[in-house]
C-alpha cells in the first residue's frame, strides 16, 4: 500500500510538471518552457489591404531573381518610426500556381493577373534567361496595361527587356544589367538605353531602372524617398543596417 502511494504520488508530480503553464529554471539555471503552449507568430506581422493606402505590386514568374523581388519588399513594408504602414505591398503571377525562383525557392503571389487591384507602382524583375518571359504576351500585356494606371513603372536588371518589349517607355532613357545595354539597344532601337558601365540608377518621368540585383534596393529607395520624404529614408536605411553593408568591419 505504502509502495502504491510513492508511486501516485510521483505519478502526480510528473503530470504536473509536464502541464505546468509556468516558466521553470532547469539544473544548470536555464528557462524552461511548457511546449503545449500555443504562440502566435503571425498576426503581429500582418500588414492588410487599406484601401486608403497606395498599392506595390511586385511581379514574380518562374526564374525570377529573388532578391529583385525581396528588395523592394524589404524597403517599401517598412512602417513609420512610431509603426505606421504607408504602402500595401503584393506580390503578383501570371496564375495562382506556385512559381520557383532562380534560386530555387517556391513562392506563391498574393494575386494573379485576373485579380490583381489597382497599383500606383509596378516593379518589373528579371531573370538570367529572359527569353520566356519576353515572348510570353500575358506577362508583356499585364505590364503594358498596368502602366497606364501606375505612378511609377520601375525595371531591375534584365526587365528592361520586358519595359522594351512592351512599348510603354519608348523614347525614355533606361538603364540594365552590366553587360546587357548594347543587345537591349540592338533589340528596342526606340529606348535611349544608358551606359549601364558608368549609370547605376536611372529616372526618366515615371520609368525608374538600375542594374539589378543589389542595385534593386536602389530603385527602391529613391522610390519611396520621393513617395514619402527624405526623413523616411534614413529611417528605413537604418533599419536595414545599410551602413554597415557599406562599411563592414570584421570581428576578431
Amino acid at each position: 500500500m505504502k509502495h502504491l502511494f510513492y508511486s501516485l504520488f510521483f505519478l502526480m508530480l510528473c503530470l504536473c510538471s509536464c502541464t505546468s503553464k509556468d516558466n521553470s529554471i532547469d539544473a544548470d539555471g536555464n528557462p524552461t518552457y511548457d511546449t503545449n503552449t500555443q504562440t502566435d507568430t503571425l498576426t503581429t506581422h500582418l500588414k492588410p489591404f487599406r484601401e486608403d493606402l497606395p498599392t506595390i505590386g511586385l511581379l514574380m514568374y518562374n526564374g525570377v531573381l529573388t532578391t529583385e523581388v525581396t528588395a523592394s519588399a524589404d524597403v517599401f513594408t517598412k512602417a513609420t518610426e512610431d509603426g505606421k504602414q504607408l504602402f500595401n505591398v503584393i506580390t503578383i503571377t501570371e496564375t495562382t500556381d506556385p512559381i520557383i525562383t532562380e534560386e530555387g525557392l517556391t513562392m506563391v503571389g498574393d494575386y494573379s493577373f485576373k485579380n490583381a487591384p489597382k497599383l500606383d507602382v509596378l516593379f518589373v524583375p528579371s531573370a538570367y534567361d529572359m527569353y520566356s518571359q519576353v515572348h510570353n504576351e500575358n506577362i508583356v500585356a499585364f505590364i503594358r496595361e498596368r502602366d497606364k494606371e501606375t505612378q511609377y513603372t520601375v525595371s531591375n536588371c534584365a526587365g528592361a527587356q520586358l519595359i522594351g518589349e512592351s512599348g510603354i517607355a519608348d523614347g525614355k532613357k533606361i538603364v540594365t544589367w552590366i553587360g546587357g545595354g548594347e543587345q537591349l539597344q540592338k533589340d528596342y532601337p526606340k529606348l535611349l538605353v544608358q551606359d549601364e558601365y558608368e549609370v547605376t540608377y536611372m529616372e526618366d518621368g515615371k520609368y525608374i531602372s538600375s542594374n539589378g540585383n543589389l542595385a534593386s534596393y536602389i530603385t527602391a529607395l529613391e522610390l519611396v524617398e520621393k513617395m514619402t520624404s527624405p526623413e523616411h529614408r534614413k529611417f528605413v536605411e537604418s533599419y536595414l543596417y545599410l551602413d554597415r553593408l557599406q562599411d563592414w568591419k570584421k570581428g576578431e
